[in-house]
């Protein structure tokens, strides 16, 4: 189900990629992290019709119920940030195990705004 949400976001010209590492700096992006709710951004109509794209960096924390806390924005075009931050915050991951227990990871989003067509 989530594979059709990321197709639809591809499709819809919004792609989003993690890159994750645990809190105690162990690098968990082999695929240990989960997604297991992904919300598409909306993408903003001024920036479309502006034809503004671009990629937004934000930087999150994975908490231990896997929800998203802590998250900051570290670049991206003004215009597309507050789409991406307003996604990214309803994200939902399986916690992440380490020792059997569950840890907080720090994740970076990386969330592709881009317009096909002319």
């Amino acid at each position: 189900m989530l594979w059709a949400l990321a197709a639809a976001i591809a499709a819809a010209g919004l792609g989003v990629e993690t890159w994750a590492q645990n809190a105690g700096g162990g690098d968990t992006s082999q695929g240990e992290v989960v997604m297991t709710k992904l919300v598409a951004p909306v993408y903003p109509p001024l920036a479309r019709q502006a034809r503004i794209q671009g990629t937004v960096v934000l930087h999150a924390v994975i908490s231990k119920d896997g929800s998203i806390e802590g998250l900051t924005l570290i670049s991206g075009h003004p215009m597309l940030a507050p789409a991406a931050i307003e996604a990214v915050k309803q994200w939902r991951y399986k916690p992440y195990l380490l020792n059997g227990e569950p840890v907080e990871v720090d994740t970076e989003v990386l969330v592709n705004f881009t317009l096909s067509g002319g």
